[in-house]
C-alpha cells in the first residue's frame, strides 16, 4: 500500500515564488529526475524576463504567459458510423494548463543553439505579448475548432 502516485494534492509550491503553477512547470521542464537543474533553468529564465520586462514582476509575467497560451476549445476525433469527425469541444481547466505548459516547452525545445534559460525567457516573453510559437499553436487549435463547428452536434 506504500505507493505514492503523483497527483494535485502531492504537488508542493515552488520554493522561491510559492507558486503551484511554477512548481508544475518545473516538473514538466525536468528531464531524468534532475529537478535542481530544471529549477535553475526556470529561475534563470525568470531573471532574464525581469531584465526584459522590468516594470512587471517576473512570476506574474510567467503566469500571464501561461494564461495567454491556454486554449478554450479544441478538436477531438469522434467516430460516427464509419467516418471520423473532428468535433470541437470545451477544454477542461486542468487540460488547458497542461496543454499550455506542453506547448511552451515544445516551442522552447524546438529552438536549438542557445542556452535553455534564454530560449525559455524568449518564449515566455513572446507568450506574454500574445505572440510566439506556443501562441501560434493555440491560434491554430482555435481555428481548427472554428472550422469544424458544423460537427459540434456530435459532441456528447
Amino acid at each position: 500500500m506504500g505507493r505514492i502516485t503523483s497527483s494535485r494534492s502531492q504537488l508542493k509550491p515552488d520554493p522561491k515564488f510559492d507558486s503551484i503553477l511554477a512548481s508544475k512547470f518545473i516538473n514538466c521542464l525536468m528531464w531524468d529526475g534532475k529537478k535542481t537543474t530544471a529549477q535553475a533553468v526556470f529561475y534563470r529564465a525568470l531573471d532574464e524576463l525581469k531584465k526584459r520586462i522590468p516594470d512587471a514582476e517576473s512570476i506574474d509575467v510567467f503566469t500571464t504567459a501561461v494564461e495567454n497560451v491556454k486554449p478554450h476549445i479544441e478538436v477531438r476525433s469522434k467516430r460516427v458510423g464509419g467516418a471520423s469527425y473532428q468535433v470541437p469541444m470545451q477544454v477542461s481547466r486542468a487540460r488547458q494548463q497542461s496543454l499550455a505548459i506542453r506547448w511552451i516547452l515544445t516551442a522552447v525545445r524546438d529552438k536549438k543553439g542557445r542556452p535553455m534559460h534564454l530560449r525559455l525567457a524568449d518564449e515566455l516573453a513572446a507568450a506574454y505579448n500574445r505572440e510566439g510559437q506556443a501562441m501560434t499553436k493555440r491560434e491554430n487549435t482555435h481555428r481548427m475548432a472554428e472550422a469544424n463547428k458544423a460537427f459540434a452536434h456530435f459532441a456528447w
